[in-house]
């Protein structure tokens, strides 16, 4: 194809040439059909102007001189060249014709029109000439033959494969690079908390190894693996696993990543990605969010022929169409499997689903021991507590509270991670940093106290399938304080009586500022809004109320009635028949949590006053409260707060300070021996602690 287009433009080039030359022929033919033309200097024009031989003359100004051209009353000998090919005539004819140049100044502009008018001479006067001719022909000319190369540029160069070659190539190249096997130092073994989900991928590590063991059986390999999972979960992380454990190139693009402005560049994309995959199989291809091309068809403008439908049919037929893609492997994640499209699930497609959920206890704490290799922790440090403590959290939560905790221990200056730095990170990721400076009032600060003691006492007597992990009245984000109350184990559905003791626990706090102050607060505005959101499931998806029977009234219970947009799909009636079934659970639980409080005052004054004196109590110490009337303070050493932004720069600078008093005092003693500053580093350590 370069061979034809640099002919065509040879070619090109020469057609212009010979036109140029014909047009220069032509016009120095047309310029010598005159005759030749005599030259005269300005003198001999002024001498034969005077002797009147000049018949008549026009004179026109040009660059710094004025051009005169005319004709004599008689023809003369012509002793100048003509032009074109009449020049080779020149010199043996005659001509009536004369040129010559004048200088350009009123003097000699004024003797040749005295002399004119003397001797009755004819003379005219023209205009100074426009551009010549060839300057006329190159802005006539080369505008058309800029517009006719562009043009053909631009054919040429889209009729490429599938129309997208030459100057729109890179629209439709896959933006995906191979990574290099011997780059990737993901294994499975970094992969914590996903025991299940590892056994079903190590097939396709073992074909894409050793095909022929499962090609000899008649066995074919699932040429598409689906995981599926909430966000954080370590989909991306298993792909990179595999691709790694297989040692084969990866390709690795998002969803998003197909779709551009341009229609027909999310298929071309497509098909690239899978030619390029091809050539260096075996190969994985993983697609990142999947489900921004390939929800379900017939949802999309213009009857239903968009430009990501376009992009879902070419995926569908690279997977299983006419084409083999033998030795290509396809990884997708998504976490909204339920909007894709039913062709893209089939057998012979994504033949296999990979749910990775959220970790279990033991999960956990693999994750968090593989997060803190390289994280200096303290002996006191208890992994499998801290796994308890996390119901719910998935790999990137752990991650970040491992993370957190080591910011606020360097903040802190300390060698080593400890308990207390865990356990302000974990405040920190579940309601923010704590507001040292909010000023409170001492009434409102005993209503947080007593508020939240009342949840943790609640749900330390309903404590059939929670735990009290924690209550503290430090003020975070937009709140006063909070109780941690965890499941005792993981949970993956809810009975009828532990949704009752989760609602009296949420209950709680109102119910202790009732009995207390005989007032109610808006502290317990998010209390409500968890209770009536369970009370709602409990009433529309969980089937656990007799007035309105086993159906479910509003879809996906893991949704939300507010996310839903208040749609319903029943009438009047059995929506005030929820609302009434709702608000008669909120009671119960309330009628609940308050007679816990009214048997227990004495307790619940105690929580709340110890709540006062050191602000939070952790699992151990509300049993001791609870059990004893009494507990022990923590000491206090190595767990002052997390320093501020001026406190930390000030102390990054005293350090720096420091450090260059050391080195100018080093400069100073150049020869001291290295043994005496260690004697004296050694005294001063003792002394310092003996201070203490």
């Amino acid at each position: 194809m370069k061979k034809n287009n640099g002919g065509f433009f040879r070619s090109s080039f020469l057609y212009v040439i010979i036109f140029l030359a014909v047009i220069a022929g032509i016009y120095s033919l047309v310029g010598g059909s005159n005759g030749g033309t005599k030259t005269l200097s300005s003198s001999d024009f002024v001498k034969q102007l005077s002797d009147k031989e000049i018949d008549s003359f026009t004179i026109q100004p040009g660059n710094d001189v004025y051009t005169v051209t005319g004709t004599y009353k008689n023809s003369q000998k012509s002793s100048s060249t003509g032009q074109g090919l009449n020049s080779l005539l020149a010199n043996q004819t005659t001509t009536t014709k004369f040129s010559t140049s004048v200088l350009e100044n009123d003097s000699s502009l004024k003797q040749i029109t005295d002399l004119a008018k003397k001797t009755n001479t004819d003379m005219t006067t023209k205009p100074a000439p426009s551009s010549g001719f060839w300057l006329n022909l190159i802005i006539s000319i080369v505008p058309l033959l800029l517009i006719v190369g562009v043009f053909y540029l631009m054919m040429s160069q889209s009729s490429g494969k599938g129309g997208q070659g030459g100057m729109m190539g890179n629209f439709g190249k896959s933006k995906a690079k191979p990574s290099d096997p011997k780059d990737n130092k993901i294994r499975f073994e970094n992969v914590a908390g996903s025991d299940e989900e590892k056994e079903e991928l190590v097939e396709v590590v073992e074909f894409l190894k050793s095909p022929k063991k499962f090609v000899d059986m008649g066995a074919r390999i699932p040429k598409g693996v689906l995981l599926e999972g909430p966000p954080g979960t370590g989909k991306t992380l298993l792909a990179k696993a595999v691709a790694g454990e297989a040692s084969v190139p990866f390709f690795s693009m998002s969803g998003s990543d197909f779709v551009e402005m341009f229609v027909g560049v999310g298929a071309s994309r497509v098909r690239d990605l899978f030619e390029e995959a091809k050539k260096a199989a075996p190969a994985i291809i993983f697609i990142d969010e999947i489900d921004a091309v390939g929800r379900r068809r017939g949802s999309g403008v213009g009857g239903g022929n968009d430009e990501r439908e376009q992009t879902l049919n070419q995926i569908l037929i690279e997977m299983d169409g006419f084409e083999n893609s033998e030795g290509v492997i396809i990884l997708a994640s998504t976490n909204r499997s339920d909007v894709l499209d039913p062709a893209l699930l089939r057998s012979g497609r994504f033949d296999r689903k990979i749910l990775v959920g959220a970790p279990d206890v033991k999960g956990r704490e693999a994750i968090l021991k593989v997060h803190a290799k390289n994280k200096p922790l303290a002996p006191a440090v208890d992994l499998k507590a801290i796994a308890h403590q996390t119901p719910g959290y998935v790999g990137a939560d752990l991650e970040n509270l491992l993370n957190e905790a080591a910011l606020l221990a360097a903040r802190r200056d300390k060698k080593l991670i400890d308990s207390a730095d865990l356990d302000e990170a974990e405040d920190r990721i579940f309601q923010g940093p704590a507001k040292a400076n909010r000023a409170m009032s001492e009434l409102e600060r005993k209503t947080t106290a007593f508020h939240e003691a009342g949840h943790a006492l609640v749900g330390l007597v309903r404590s059939n399938a929670s735990v009290v992990r924690k209550v503290t009245i430090v003020p975070r984000g937009r709140i006063g304080g909070y109780a941690l109350m965890t499941p005792k184990t993981d949970r993956y559905n809810i009975r009828y009586s532990e949704a009752k003791e989760q609602l009296a626990g949420l209950m709680g706090g109102r119910a202790a500022e009732l009995a207390t102050f005989n007032e109610a607060s808006s502290g317990a505005a998010n209390d409500f809004q968890q209770a009536t959101n369970l009370a709602r499931q409990m009433v529309t998806a969980y089937g656990m109320s007799e007035k309105l029977g086993m159906v479910q009234l509003e879809g996906n219970a893991s949704v939300g009635y507010s996310e839903q947009g208040g749609a319903q799909s029943y009438s009047d009636e059995t929506a005030a028949l929820i609302d009434e079934e709702v608000r008669r659970l909120t009671k119960e639980a309330f009628e609940e949590a308050t007679k816990i409080l009214t048997e227990h005052k004495d307790k619940l004054a105690a929580i709340a006053n110890a709540l006062l004196d050191v602000e939070s109590l952790d699992e151990k110490q509300i049993k001791d409260i609870y059990e004893t009337g009494h507990f022990t303070k923590k000491g206090e050493e190595d767990e002052d707060d997390a320093k501020s932004f001026d406190e930390t720069k000030a102390s990054l600078d005293h350090k720096e300070d420091e450090v260059e008093d050391e080195e100018q005092k080093g400069d100073e003693n150049p020869t001291k021996p290295l043994d005496q500053n260690d004697d004296q580093a050694e005294s001063a350590d003792d002394t310092t602690d003996s201070d203490k």
